[in-house]
């Protein structure tokens, strides 16, 4: 039975590839086909039904070929995830080569809609051939992990046809995007939309910015928890996340990461602008690959440096809702930068059994208590005196003014008292409060824009 599982997934991917095939041929064939106008109208060329040339015809078949392809590629997909559960090979490029293929169908529609618009056209059309690229080569390595039966070290978890399903799925995919973080990330992302335009965004301007940006946060978070897994499994605040109780595979929660970050940056291409899909990627590389691979168990300095990834959710937002960046939003990201230390050092303080249980570097392992609570204290004194600098730079007027002194005294007197008393109850207050102030001091200053 299992072998015959894996030559049907191998032939379905086989199958899919060489469609994806034909609709590249047929896609070819249109674009040295000089007759754009004659469809603007998507998915169907409602301009020339019923087709009357040869032309019209490769517009349709271009169009049907790639919804057969749609098809089989979501067969695969199926498949991949119904008896693949435990191989992450197959499982991510499953998961990849789908959302690809459908990125690149959604880059084609936007190429539809902008055949006037050259300067938009041609980032789009180079997100499209190089879609096409990524696709191809995705179940390329998909075909022939599954002709291969691709061998993994961790246990298969086949699913019989007619198995009950899994209760709990949805609901551990979404743990695995730290909904808590992730919903301050989102604060922030649309602080700097109304900060940066001076406006409140549009219904749907918000909408896409704020979902892609969940699914680009709630995907690094996913692929984070994929490369922590083992270290998780030390420490007792993370025991119960869905890898390490068990409840998914690390298959499962890499493959669903992959897909989430390809889908935000997409999304962000098609739906918001080019500028903010980057510095979506931006943030997603950040974090991924520099925080979570090349810092996070590496330096004393891995909070310092990773903030920055954090940092870049009101950039994307800025972007979103001007289409630019200047100066003043570089400071937004410079307050979550320096916001971004004390605020989980003094987590590291409560929980530094086991962060050292884990091998993670963090300042209290390394160097102790009383230094890491004179860095708390230190960098908010850098904080808050930064965020009382921005009026001069055009950023804040005195509603700011007012509600930044406040805020930013009731966090220095709780760093103070981290400082002075010590504790884990004072970390641990300062560890909440810390959220709530930088979510605070967002809305804030957003009010004072809106005047």
């Amino acid at each position: 039975p299992q072998a015959t599982r894996s030559m049907s997934l191998a032939r379905l991917a086989l199958l899919s590839t060489a469609t994806l095939f034909l609709v590249w041929v047929s896609g070819a064939a249109l674009a040295t086909v000089e007759t754009p106008p004659l469809c603007r109208t998507w998915p169907l060329c409602a301009a020339i039904l019923p087709p009357r040339d040869g032309a019209a015809w490769l517009h349709l078949s271009h169009r049907f070929l790639t919804l057969v392809a749609g098809g089989l590629i979501m067969a695969v997909l199926w498949r991949a995830w119904r008896t693949r559960s435990s191989q992450a090979l197959i499982l991510v490029t499953a998961t990849a080569g789908t959302v690809l293929f459908f990125s690149q169908a959604l880059m084609g529609a936007q190429l539809v809609r902008h055949l006037g618009d050259p300067l938009n056209r041609a980032p789009l059309l180079g997100l499209h051939q190089a879609s096409a690229v990524a696709t191809w080569s995705t179940l390329v390595m998909l075909s022939t992990a599954a002709i291969l039966d691709w061998p993994s070290p961790e246990p298969e978890r086949l699913e019989r046809p007619g198995a009950p399903r899994r209760k709990g799925l949805g609901r551990d995919l979404f743990l695995l995007t730290k909904p808590l973080v992730v919903a301050l990330l989102l604060v922030t992302t649309y602080a700097g939309m109304v900060i940066g335009a001076r406006a409140l965004p549009s219904l749907w301007q918000t909408l896409w910015t704020l979902l892609f940006g969940f699914m680009a946060a709630g995907g690094s978070g996913a692929i984070n928890q994929y490369i922590d897994r083992d270290d998780d499994q030390k420490m007792q605040r993370t025991q119960k996340r869905p890898i390490p109780s068990g409840r998914l595979t690390p298959a499962e929660a890499l493959a669903f990461g992959v897909g989430l970050c390809l889908l935000a940056f997409y999304g962000m291409a098609a739906f918001v602008n080019l500028l903010a899909a980057l510095l979506t990627l931006a943030g997603m590389i950040y974090y991924v690959v520099i925080y979570s691979l090349l810092l996070k168990k590496t330096t004393v300095q891995n909070i310092v440096i990773g903030g920055g990834a954090g940092a870049i959710p009101p950039l994307v937002g800025w972007a979103a809702a001007t289409g630019g960046l200047n100066i003043p939003a570089l400071f937004l990201f410079a307050v979550i930068f320096l916001w971004t230390p004390p605020h989980f050092w003094a987590l590291a303080l409560v929980r530094r059994k086991d962060y050292a249980r884990a091998g993670v570097p963090m300042l209290p392992v390394v160097y102790g208590e009383q230094r890491t609570r004179w860095q708390i204290f230190l960098y908010t004194l850098e904080l808050v005196g930064l965020t009382l600098l921005l009026p001069l730079f055009g950023l804040g007027g005195s509603l700011y003014l007012v509600g930044a002194l406040m805020l930013g005294g009731w966090l220095l007197w709780s760093a103070w008292r981290v400082w002075q008393q010590g504790g884990n109850r004072l970390a641990w207050k300062m560890y909440r409060f810390s959220s709530l102030y930088l979510a605070l001091w967002f809305v804030v200053l957003m009010l004072d824009r809106l005047r």
